[in-house]
Formats: structure tokens, C-alpha cells, sequence
């Protein structure tokens, strides 16, 4: 494993001195690349450091209890000896799964897109119980969301909400919820106390940074039109909503959560780039997941990936089979742990198929 950390310590010298070059803080796309790179292989600089440490007391520890001519020294030898065993196999899983490469996506933030399925009003409610989930969640994390564009439900929810979460390796994260979310429970439309299975699909995009994705604004139809809703606030006289029409794929993106037109058409921008940036990384996983079946990111839209059953107080995840009796919790923003889960089968699927000894 040594031998491994040295070869990414000798990485680590290399970007150390080249964020500091003149050329290299001129080019802002290359910069802020080998900054994230800096950053992942500190924490994994960190843990080298610390394995070098115990690697070396157990060594020192094991020449004076062999030597044993001084007792007192023998028996804090021992001490040594017994911490470093213990420590020892558990920072080298830890340093296995960071030497694991990372998914230069997984860094970015993202865009989130929540959608009403089968189920009428009810799926509508849900999808609304999904975004309350998510923002929680984030909030949680000390990450920011903001919302570009909604469509309520006629009785709460919404048809459809899309929103941005800014935060460290949000995309990496959310990327684990893409995917079609049921739920079973009494609708509170229901009258004869039936148990109903609605469902909300959930779309997590990476955001797209301008020199991601060459947007031709000349294929861009941009129309402007007054801010529609249920009153109040939300509606004005002014045409500050923006909707885009992309005529290549025919995409739609509109946004009218922000009160001037300027703003709307930037977060607008945003959504499209992200859409079009998803397209093609659609395209490179499709043909990755012909080398490699992930069950827990295959990127499938379609794919039925969680249950939330309020009767049971259940919440199953079908991808790994994990089932826990704490719907009330998770639906409050309590998702760390399946999502905890997922990442360990990702690593552990990336482990297998690198099939480096260490």
C-alpha cells in the first residue's frame, strides 16, 4: 500500500507547485481542476501521513519487546503495539476506498428535478414530501438550494419542481436519488381509507459550467412572459419569466422564480446547459455500463429504486436491498445513511473492478 501512497504523494508535489504557477491561475478552467485535485489528495496526504506514523510504531514497538531488556520500555512497547493494531485496518480500508478514482462529476453541483408520476393529486403531494426531503437534507449539510421553476398541484405538492443544491460534492451525492421513488399510504384525498401507490421520478443532473457545454445561442429561442401562479407575490405585470426553447432537441427550460428578467434567463442558462451536459454524459455511461452493471447508478430513469411505506413505517431501497423502520425520520431529511449505504456499494463495485492488490 506504501508503495501506492508514494506514487500519489508524488502527484501531490506535482499539483502543489503547479497551482502556484502564473499560467496556471490565468487559465481559470485548469485552475479550479487542479484545485479540487489538491484538495482530495490532501485529506488522502493526511491519512498516508498517519499510516506512515502507526506503520512505524508497530515497527519500533515490535524491535523493543523483541530486544525485552528493559521492562518498563517493553510494557509501553506494548501499549504502542496494541493501538497500532487496532488503528492500523481500519485507515487502510479507508485509504483503499480513497485510492479508489473518483467520478470528476461527483464535485460539481447540481440541478434536481422532481416530477409527479401515477397517482393524480396524491403523486403530486409526494413529489412536494420529496422536495421538503431534499431541502432538509441540504440544509442539513450547510448546502444551498434554490428553486428555478414549479408547477403546484391542485391540491399542494407540485407537477413538477426543479431546483439547484450548491454544496461540496453535491452532485456526487444526490446522484444516488435519481431515479422513480413510490410511496403507499392513505391519500389525504382518499375517503374509504384505502392504502393508494403513487409515485414522483426524480432526475439529478451535474451542473454544467459554461466551458462544459458550448451553448450556440443562436439555436436558443428566448420568450418572455409575465410570472404565472396563485397570486400574491408570484405574479407580476412585468415579463421577467423566461422560458427557453432549444430548437436542436427541442428542450424546453423556464423560470420565473427570481423578480427580475436577467436573473431568471441566467438560472434558465443554467438548467439548459445542464440538460444538454447530461445528454452526452448519458451517452458516455451508457456505453461505460456495458464494461461495468452498477445497480446503484446505472443512470436509468425508469428504474423503480425506493419505497416509502407509511402503514409499515418502511423505507426500502430495491437497489441494495436495505429496508429501515424509520420512514418518519427519513422523509424528514434523514437520508445520510441510505445514501451512506450506496456509496459503500458503489466503492466497493470500483474496488473489485480496478483489481489492484494492495
Amino acid at each position: 500500500m506504501i508503495d501506492k501512497l508514494n506514487i500519489v504523494k508524488q502527484r501531490f508535489d506535482e499539483v502543489n507547485d503547479l497551482i502556484i504557477q502564473p499560467d496556471i491561475i490565468a487559465d481559470q478552467k485548469r485552475y479550479i481542476k487542479l484545485n479540487k485535485e489538491y484538495k482530495d489528495l490532501k485529506a488522502l496526504m493526511d491519512e498516508r501521513d498517519r499510516y506512515i506514523e502507526l506503520t512505524d510504531n508497530k515497527k519500533e514497538a515490535e524491535e523493543i519487546i523483541s530486544d525485552g531488556s528493559d521492562p518498563e520500555m517493553v510494557e509501553m512497547a506494548k501499549m504502542q503495539l496494541d493501538e497500532a493494531k487496532e488503528e492500523l485496518p481500519a485507515l487502510e480500508e479507508k485509504i483503499r476506498f480513497m485510492l479508489v478514482p473518483k467520478d470528476p462529476e461527483d464535485a460539481k453541483n447540481c440541478v434536481v428535478e422532481i416530477r409527479a408520476g401515477t397517482g393524480g393529486d396524491e403523486a403530486s403531494i409526494f413529489a412536494g414530501d420529496l422536495f421538503r426531503m431534499y431541502t432538509k437534507y441540504c440544509e442539513g449539510k450547510g448546502w444551498s438550494t434554490s428553486v428555478v421553476d414549479l408547477s403546484e398541484g391542485t391540491s399542494g405538492g407540485y407537477k413538477e419542481i426543479i431546483f439547484e443544491v450548491n454544496g461540496e460534492d453535491a452532485y456526487g451525492t444526490m446522484k444516488f436519488e435519481a431515479g422513480v421513488h413510490r410511496v403507499q399510504r392513505v391519500p389525504q384525498t382518499e375517503t374509504q381509507g384505502r392504502v393508494h401507490t403513487s409515485a414522483a421520478t426524480v432526475m439529478v443532473l451535474p451542473e454544467a459550467e459554461e466551458f462544459d457545454v458550448e451553448l450556440d445561442m443562436t439555436e436558443v429561442r428566448i420568450e418572455r412572459t409575465t410570472s404565472t401562479g396563485p397570486g400574491g407575490q408570484s405574479v407580476n405585470t412585468t415579463y421577467s419569466a423566461i422560458k427557453l426553447h432549444h430548437e436542436p432537441t427541442g428542450m424546453i427550460v423556464s423560470c420565473q422564480d427570481q423578480k427580475s428578467s436577467h436573473k431568471n434567463l441566467e438560472k434558465a442558462l443554467k438548467v439548459l446547459r445542464s440538460r444538454l451536459y447530461e445528454l452526452e454524459l448519458a451517452k458516455k455511461q451508457a456505453a461505460d455500463s456495458e464494461k461495468r452493471k452498477s445497480m446503484v447508478s446505472s443512470g436509468d430513469r425508469s428504474a423503480k429504486i425506493r419505497t416509502y411505506n407509511y402503514p409499515q413505517g418502511r423505507v426500502t431501497d430495491h437497489r441494495i436491498g436495505l429496508t429501515l423502520y424509520d420512514l418518519g425520520n427519513i422523509i424528514n431529511g434523514d437520508i445520510q445513511k441510505i445514501i451512506d449505504e450506496l456509496q459503500l456499494v458503489e466503492n466497493t463495485e470500483k474496488l473489485k473492478e480496478s483489481n489492484e492488490v494492495f
